[in-house]
């Protein structure tokens, strides 16, 4: 690509030190971020000589690019893993989206129990895994709490459950258990976890034959299912090895631009499980593999020894995990090391093909959707609403980029009142694109709605109020509720091949919208089964809910209680709406709260989280003007209940589980209050 005078002066301030560098796009979004050891030999690479396919892909998206200065190499390469996390660029590899292989945690609590644990949280506690496959784990634990009569519940109930009944349990909840016995039993667990399952299954053989010779067969077919279920999980463990070591061992191949990683874990000597990903690739081979295990250890324990495959540096590792990093020469770990470098070059011949052909397809179809449009298109939001008879009136937004759904920039929306189909796409545009405006984030290449020439028009009416120029069209369906065609602003519907990658395209993304969006109705409309009057409060979310539940368990005892004793719990404004709410249908206090009641309200709230933080610097500004603040409650509103689709928070939730617009609603065009 030709170098801009911008990157070009840029390259002139290099360093010749180690750290980081961020390249970025044209919107300011991170591409990609990389590690040098010296950052202006590194950087300078990418801007001159020739590339292969992948790299130039990259480098032909670099439009500016930034570098950090670290003092050692060792800093440089943390500093890229947790960077990487936090953005996610997608010309990085990552390790499979951040996904946590499972655990069997045994707590060390005196009443014992054994589940399943995705994060290692506890260090008193004991753990074992990974397993790659969960339902291993899964099986593993199940089998452990039919075999043994241990503790199941999470919370110790105040009777004996079903569990006591059927003697899968030794009553914890409702007796005193010698603790000797259950020291015993968590031993017991602790070897069979370990691979020591010859003791429970010569227990079992001896129970089976004594309850067949008093003819109670019944009792010994149980017994033989519960050998059978421990032989089944046995023979998963493929491999043993003399020495009962727990170690971790990795290898990759790599070739026409992608690259495949492989690994295995042994425990105790026995090989639990495996895992393999196959990814492009767009950095060095070696670079990439150190990458992938550092990204993979910041999800998972680190074992005592970690094997790796020749050429690989081992030293950098070892500084970064802290713990024995070795390349194997001979003996049983070199031929494991080499096996894992075979299944990885197996592993990757076997899914290229497969993985290619979905990449290509992907890049054929939005060629196709920038020749519709004439330009490029990168990202592509989509939006879809879901109601039953204009209750529980929802959107969700579901975010592509380069053809790949985005989960980390799903939105979910809780509108207003219903008043039709095209009311509601007009307020979800609003509050998405005003809020991306006020950010000052970059807008979609592509907006996309799921409805006819209505739904399209009614987006496009927001849009020119927020004077945005943002490409739109519609999806439509046919008679039978599938994916027909593209609809244009103009109303001209662009047909497609139903063998065109296009279509298969915008079919899944239809799809994925309408999933979001009407999962989320359904979320709300189960919960408004169980709705409480707390709900109702501005001011009272989970923790304030749970403490009063706690100190007034009944309806009829929170009626009885005074303000005063509600402000014991509660500050003065909410109480004394609380108390207020409790009593309107009595007829006891049948003053409605006024405007300015909820003004107080809404601006306690605001100075409760807009507190001073400990540096000194303010959180956030709040304004004197009550209309003002109760503007900047409705824009936190606006997506303040929104989570991503793995449930993450993005935008800070107040003390209030009232994130829709039941109180003091406003409307989205006019930014009125609605009574």
């Amino acid at each position: 690509m030709p170098l801009t005078d911008h990157i070009a002066q840029k390259l002139e301030l290099l360093p010749d030190s180690p750290g980081c560098y961020i390249m970025k796009d044209e919107n300011q979004e991170i591409l990609y971020v990389g590690k040098a050891k010296v950052l202006k030999n590194r950087v300078r690479s990418y801007f001159h000589g020739v590339h292969d396919n992948k790299t130039t892909k990259l480098v032909s998206n670099i439009q500016d690019f930034e570098f950090i200065k670290t003092s050692t190499e060792k800093e440089a390469l943390l500093l890229e893993i947790n960077l990487i996390k936090k953005h996610r660029p997608p010309f990085n590899i990552m390790f499979m989206d951040d996904k946590m292989y499972p655990y069997i945690e045994v707590t060390k609590e005196p009443v014992f129990q054994v589940r399943i644990a995705r994060k290692v949280t506890n260090r008193k506690n004991d753990y074992y895994g990974p397993y790659p496959v969960s339902t291993y784990a899964y099986d593993m634990v199940k089998l452990i709490n039919r075999l043994f009569p241990i503790r199941k519940c999470r919370s110790m109930p105040k009777q004996a459950c079903l569990y006591y009944h059927m003697h899968q349990c030794q009553g914890y909840c409702v007796k005193e258990v010698d603790p000797e016995e259950t020291a015993k039993l968590r031993n017991k667990i602790t070897r069979f976890l370990k691979g020591n399952t010859k003791e429970i299954l010569d227990e079992l053989q001896e129970q089976m034959m004594a309850a067949s010779e008093a003819l109670n067969f019944e009792k010994a077919g149980e017994l033989r299912d519960e050998i059978k279920s421990i032989n089944y999980i046995i023979e998963k463990q493929t491999i043993d090895f003399s020495s009962k070591e727990n170690f971790d061992v990795f290898g990759w191949y790599e070739t026409n631009g992608y690259i495949s990683f492989q690994g295995f874990f042994i425990r105790e000597g026995k090989l639990l499980e495996r895992n393999m990903s196959i990814t492009p690739i767009y950095e060095d081979a070696q670079e990439a593999f150190i990458s992938y295990i550092l990204q993979f250890y910041q999800t998972n324990m680190v074992p005592s020894v970690i094997y790796v495959a020749k050429g690989t540096n081992a030293e950098i590792l070892q500084d970064a995990l802290n713990v024995k990093v070795q390349i194997a020469k001979r003996g049983e770990k070199k031929k494991l090391t080499d096996l894992v470098t075979k299944n990885a070059r197996e592993a990757h011949e076997q899914k290229f093909k497969l993985v290619y052909k979905k990449d290509r397809e992907l890049e054929m179809a939005t060629m196709h959707l920038g020749r519709i449009f004439g330009k490029q298109i990168h990202t592509v939001e989509l939006f879809d609403n879901s109601h039953i008879s204009g209750a529980y009136n929802v959107s969700g937004l579901v975010v592509f980029k380069n053809g790949k759904p985005d989960k980390r920039q799903y939105r979910k929306y809780q509108l207003g009142e219903y008043k039709g189909d095209t009311e509601s796409m007009k307020e979800v545009v609003y509050r998405r694109y005003f809020r991306l405006l006020k950010e000052d984030k970059p807008m979609p290449d592509l907006l996309l709605v799921d409805g006819g020439i209505q739904q399209v028009h009614a987006a496009r009416q927001i849009l020119n109020d927020l004077d945005l120029n943002v490409t739109l069209a519609g999806l439509v369906k046919d008679d039978k509720h599938n994916t027909r065609g593209l609809l244009l602003e103009n109303g001209v519907e662009e047909p497609l091949d139903k063998e065109d990658p296009l279509f298969f395209l915008l079919t899944r993304m239809q799809d994925e919208v309408h999933r979001f969006a009407i999962t989320y109705h359904k979320q709300l409309r189960s919960r408004g089964m169980t709705k409480s009057v707390l709900d109702d409060i501005p001011g009272i979310g989970p923790g304030r809910k749970k403490k009063i539940r706690s100190q007034y368990p009944s309806m009829k005892k929170m009626k009885e209680a005074t303000v005063e004793d509600f402000e014991s719990l509660l500050p003065k404004a909410t109480a004394a709406l609380l108390y207020q709410r409790l009593h309107e249908k009595d007829g006891k206090d049948s003053k409605k709260l006024n405007k300015t009641d909820e003004s107080k309200i809404n601006i306690q709230k605001a100075n409760e989280e807009n507190k001073v933080s400990e540096d000194g610097n303010e959180l956030s500004s709040i304004n004197d003007n009550i209309s003002d603040n109760l503007m900047n409650d409705a824009d936190e509103a606006i997506e303040s209940d929104v989570l991503d689709e793995e449930g993450q928070n993005f935008h800070k939730e107040s003390d209030s589980e009232s994130d829709s617009w039941d109180d003091g609603r406003f409307d989205p065009i006019t930014g009125e209050l609605i009574e």
